[in-house]
């Protein structure tokens, strides 16, 4: 799918200041695309795509999640979550995208897994950086990001974790599964 008509199709779920969001996740996606060897073109339509089902109404998201057998924990914890899973799903039924690795960057960009995948963690990563975020500790994270994906995102999941620790909120345990699979990665890397 060219990029144009991606933006037009999902420039009519979003929000104008979502959809300026959606450019800067694009952007950050395809340079960090280009830095680390992943597929360019894969990286644009995802990050076009990761927040689709952004402002679908809870409501509808929650069936979603319940008729779609997609993992029932999700409706314990903060609906910012659901639009991820629940977007990996749209994407595929309305509009038709059926690459699975466009599709996992999608449903995982909000709360990572283990052993995610090159595509996964850039736009993970392009959804926290993109010039538009501001709060504290994003800097740091383009920073690493420009050095070591794998430490740049492991201090966006230090950031998010203490963020809701700090809230008293719940942690999705994927995003701890992230987490740790990464320290596991790093360490072995170090190891070699």
């Amino acid at each position: 799918m060219e990029r144009e008509k991606a933006l037009t199709l999902v420039k009519k779920q979003l929000t104008e200041h979502r959809y300026q969001h959606t450019i800067g996740v694009m952007e950050t996606a395809i340079e960090l695309a280009e830095q680390y060897g992943a597929d360019v073109k894969k990286a644009e339509l995802a990050a076009i795509f990761h927040d689709y089902a952004k402002f679908r109404p809870k409501e509808e998201m929650k069936q979603i999640i319940l008729e779609q057998n997609m993992p029932k924990d999700l409706l314990s914890y903060n609906s910012e979550l659901w639009h991820a899973p629940v977007g990996a799903y749209l994407v595929r039924t309305e509009v038709g995208i059926e690459d699975e690795d466009i599709l996992n960057a999608i449903r995982y960009h909000t709360s990572g897994r283990a052993n995610m995948t090159l595509l996964e963690k850039i736009i993970y990563l392009a959804d926290y950086i993109e010039p538009g975020r501001i709060f504290p500790g994003v800097d740091e994270v383009r920073d690493l990001a420009k050095q070591d994906l794998n430490k740049a995102l492991i201090k966006a999941l230090q950031n998010t974790i203490q963020f809701l620790l700090k809230k008293n909120q719940l942690i999705y345990p994927d995003t701890i599964h992230t987490y740790n699979s990464l320290m596991m990665e790093i360490k072995g890397e170090c190891e070699e």
